[in-house]
């Protein structure tokens, strides 16, 4: 499709600063080696002087949760998560940052057209999907039913025990039942989905006549 969503978020986080009188001599690294942003290690030239104090930066467990939670959903949907940490930013650049604008807590989560998740309550899975549609693996369809005057408590029963069927609504109106469809693979097509609904649903002995519904092409902002 050509409408594909952006594929690449930006979470911001906000650490703190402190200071640390931790003593843990520098690692020897390779010429051209980065050592770590996190903990800065000054070249001391007497031990003493390695205890007067460090600065180092700490991300809370909560926003750390996040981070992870949101990292491992855009894994699994097809997105990448950019984590920028604001308070190793420079002032200027924190200024300027329009996308920041009003943010009271953090972390900040922004989505491709503008959409954010501000705070750590706001990040859970179901809101996470919302701001990374994605492509469906799965073959979804959605079916009418009409049925004869009769026990629907039944036909809810009946059709609730084929995996298939994973939603189910009762109607007003010309037809009765709709149900949603979902089978693990698309390699049957169309032709899966219209044996399944002509040998199972429609040999129900209830069931007058059914419509099926399925799309060429589906995105979804559930969890799955």
């Amino acid at each position: 499709m050509s409408d594909e969503p952006a594929r690449e978020l930006t979470l911001y986080v906000q650490s703190k600063k402190v200071i640390t009188s931790f003593f843990r001599p520098a690692a020897p690294t390779a010429p051209g080696d980065n050592p770590t942003a996190d903990i800065t290690h000054p070249t001391h030239a007497h031990v003493d002087d390695s205890l007067a104090g460090e600065e180092a930066h700490f991300l809370s467990d909560d926003q750390a949760r996040c981070v992870a939670l949101a990292e491992e959903i855009a894994m699994k949907r097809g997105y990448v998560v950019k984590v920028t940490d604001i308070a190793k930013a420079g002032r200027f650049e924190r200024i300027v940052t329009e996308r920041l604008r009003g943010v009271q807590t953090f972390p900040v989560l922004l989505g491709a057209h503008g959409e954010r998740l501000e705070g750590v309550d706001a990040f859970t899975e179901e809101h996470l999907c919302e701001l990374m549609p994605t492509e469906m693996g799965a073959l979804r369809a959605f079916t009418y039913i009409k049925v004869r005057g009769g026990d629907l408590d039944r036909i809810r029963d009946v059709l609730l025990t084929l995996k298939e069927v994973k939603e189910l609504h009762l109607l007003t109106g010309d037809w009765d039942v709709f149900v949603v469809l979902e089978f693990e693979s698309r390699t049957g097509g169309k032709r899966q989905v219209l044996d399944f609904v002509t040998g199972r649903i429609r040999g129900i002995p209830e069931v007058l006549d059914t419509s099926t519904l399925v799309p060429e092409y589906s995105v979804t902002k559930f969890a799955f």
